[in-house]
């Protein structure tokens, strides 16, 4: 068609196969009929506070619940900006833009997240320092994180403690706490870079202003995880120790 002479692009013959227009400014049209041009579909950032019992998957013919039912009222294709698992609830982030997921997932970019961790018994400072510094797992040695103490439940003989990650393994946080011997009772992430939970109820979500997105791009940085240097000091984790607890009926 174009050696027939039967294209323009605004309103000028075109000759030369291989020339370059922008479908989204430039009139093209054959025979003097204007094309249909596809556009760009339009960007979606989303923020959920995903409850437990959903799966971060787009279709899994295994999963009793997908995330995706939460937000099943938006036409466009979204899908889940790195895992949640099933048994964790808090802020998860879906989106259509491939670049966006990308920068936000890859540890290289440094993202930090944040993680509001109770596990059964009381995390001692030196444990805390091992997790800090990073843990060999099945799948090499976790990335430096930052773990602050937050209470210590007697009644329940179980540690809240706040993690920051800056990469995303599969369950990390819960077989971190597997090889130290605290197992997690509970796991809520209630920050993604500058994003925060707040009061966004469980299962309802919400659109990300514009100027959100901005801030959480601005923070993404081709800067390696922290080097030895620079990871959390050992004293950032105070906690007190527990009185001891007088033995249960069950024991004697």
């Amino acid at each position: 068609m174009i050696q027939a002479g039967r294209v323009t692009v605004n309103g000028k013959r075109v000759t030369q196969a291989g020339t370059k227009v922008n479908p989204q400014v430039d009139a093209i049209c054959v025979d003097g009929e204007p094309i249909k041009t596809q556009t760009a579909p339009q960007k979606i950032y989303i923020m959920l506070n995903k409850p437990t019992g959903y799966q971060c998957t787009v279709s899994d013919p295994h999963a009793e619940h997908s995330v995706m039912e939460l937000v099943a009222q938006i036409e466009e294709r979204i899908y889940p900006v790195g895992r949640l698992d099933e048994d964790s609830d808090g802020l998860l982030l879906l989106t259509n833009d491939g670049d966006f997921a990308f920068r936000l997932t890859h540890p290289r970019y440094h993202v930090p997240k944040v993680y509001v961790v109770k596990v059964k018994g009381f995390v001692e400072r030196e444990t805390a320092i091992k997790l800090s510094e990073g843990i060999e797992l099945e799948d090499g040695m976790t990335a430096p994180a930052k773990v602050q103490f937050v209470d210590y439940d007697p009644a329940t003989q179980s540690t809240t403690i706040e993690f920051t990650l800056y990469e995303g393994r599969n369950r990390q946080i819960r077989r971190m706490m597997e090889a130290v011997g605290h197992s997690v009772r509970s796991l809520r992430r209630v920050a993604f870079g500058n994003l925060k939970l707040q009061r966004l109820n469980p299962g309802t979500w919400r659109k990300l202003r514009p100027e959100e997105v901005s801030q959480l791009l601005s923070l993404v940085k081709t800067t390696p995880t922290p080097k030895k240097a620079d990871r959390p000091k050992k004293r950032i984790y105070q906690a007190p120790r527990p009185a001891p607890q007088p033995p249960s009926e069950e024991t004697l």
